[in-house]
């Protein structure tokens, strides 16, 4: 029945949004193609959970700076059979429906109306690309079959001084929704939780014939944003339509939308606590990515360590092509191919891929992006002042140094 099931819907994923909030990490790449948590891009936490839900028709909606992101999903996400009808196709922004690009998530679903009624499935499932969490879509189609809606949107619970950053989403006792409030500053909350809000998590599962209505009407209404959050669900809970807010607090409880620079930081962060509330080892549930020939990891105790100085990696990942020659590495996040030199220090960073880090430099609070080479003796994060002369900080005090960025010596 599950096989069957989902074998009867398509997905969309989309991945075309600007990622303005994560720059200059965006500056070369779509948000989804960002490198996380060393050997990942974003995408494929999303990718992963379609797959591991038995989802193997799939969408992914590019449009900005796409590049990278489809040299990676082509690369590495070859892992469908055709002959079953399954796919991961990349499809970017083609005027199909006027002179255009995408202009919104519905407008980008409504430009490719006719992969809808090509397949024609019962349901269809929309994503997002950049968010990171474990989802049984399973469970979810369940739960829209067993309520007799139309519409399912995946809401999570938030605390309500939290609501300023989320759509959020008003509903009865049942968790029918009544309401939709665009990131209000004065929101309702869950009848049973008055400190908590239902936060719209950007995944929306519709059956066929109602969204095919609703895109159609959304398309020629020209006021219209042709967005789902901020004018098909609203319209919809308006007509008095049955909508199910579906609770992903059944499954699980870590959610992050990954649309700004702290909020990377914090979920790669997230990946090395002692007890991490998103496990990538997880073996019930595997995340996939495009994996490179590298070579194992080398570690260097160093020769002629100074005093107090002891070399090694602490409470961190340490991913494939890695040489710690000598240096010390404390609850970072590496990507394949860093070399951190003798009596090198890196704390509380992410570093990516191809990134040298010179004898004695000192690294902490800090992001640095592919293939930067930090002289020996530098110290980036230590003083945020010259730092915000150099590279980017952010608002808390994080500092991010783009690819390929040319660092002086001194």
């Amino acid at each position: 029945m599950k096989q069957q099931s989902m074998r009867n819907m398509i997905t969309f994923i989309l991945a075309g949004g600007k990622g303005e909030r994560l720059n200059p990490l965006t500056r070369d790449r779509a948000k989804p193609a960002v490198p996380f948590g060393g050997i990942y891009r974003i995408i494929d936490f999303t990718l992963s959970n379609c797959i591991n839900s038995g989802l193997r028709r799939i969408f992914v909606l590019i449009q900005y700076k796409s590049f990278s992101l489809q040299k990676h999903i082509l690369a590495g996400w070859d892992v469908v059979s055709t002959q079953l009808g399954e796919f991961i196709d990349v499809v970017p922004a083609q005027q199909r429906l006027g002179d255009d690009w995408y202009k919104g998530t519905a407008d980008a679903i409504y430009q490719n109306i006719y992969a809808i009624n090509d397949h024609a499935p019962e349901w269809v499932l929309i994503l997002a690309g950049d968010h990171l969490y474990k989802m049984d879509y399973q469970k979810m189609l369940e739960a829209h079959l067993n309520s007799g809606v139309d519409v399912s949107v995946g809401c999570i619970k938030m605390p309500k001084e939290d609501s300023p950053h989320f759509g959020v989403i008003e509903v009865d006792s049942n968790n029918f929704i009544c309401g939709f409030q665009e990131k209000p500053q004065v929101p309702q909350t869950i009848p049973s939780e008055p400190d908590k809000i239902f936060a719209s998590m950007g995944i929306y599962l519709f059956s066929r014939s109602a969204l095919v209505k609703e895109l159609t009407r959304d398309a020629e209404d020209i006021r219209s944003d042709h967005d789902f959050g901020k004018n098909i669900i609203p319209r919809m809970v308006a007509d008095k339509k049955k909508l199910l807010a579906y609770d992903f607090g059944q499954q699980s409880g870590y959610w992050r939308d990954i649309g700004t620079r702290d909020a990377y930081y914090q979920s790669n962060m997230d990946l090395i606590k002692s007890d991490p509330p998103f496990n990538l080892y997880d073996k019930t549930w595997p995340l996939r990515t495009h994996y490179s020939h590298y070579p194992p990891v080398l570690m260097k105790t160093g020769v002629e360590q100074k005093a107090g100085f002891v070399g090694g990696v602490f409470d961190s990942i340490v991913s494939p092509g890695c040489l710690i020659d000598g240096g010390r590495v404390e609850r970072s996040v590496l990507s394949p191919m860093v070399i951190v030199g003798s009596h090198a220090l890196v704390q509380d960073s992410v570093i990516m891929e191809n990134v040298t880090i010179g004898a004695r430099a000192q690294i902490k609070n800090a992001i640095i992006d592919k293939q930067v080479t930090v002289p020996e003796g530098e110290k980036i994060g230590y003083d945020l002042e010259l730092d915000r002369k150099r590279f980017s900080v952010t608002a808390s005090g994080i500092v991010i140094v783009a690819k390929r960025t040319p660092i002086e010596n001194g």
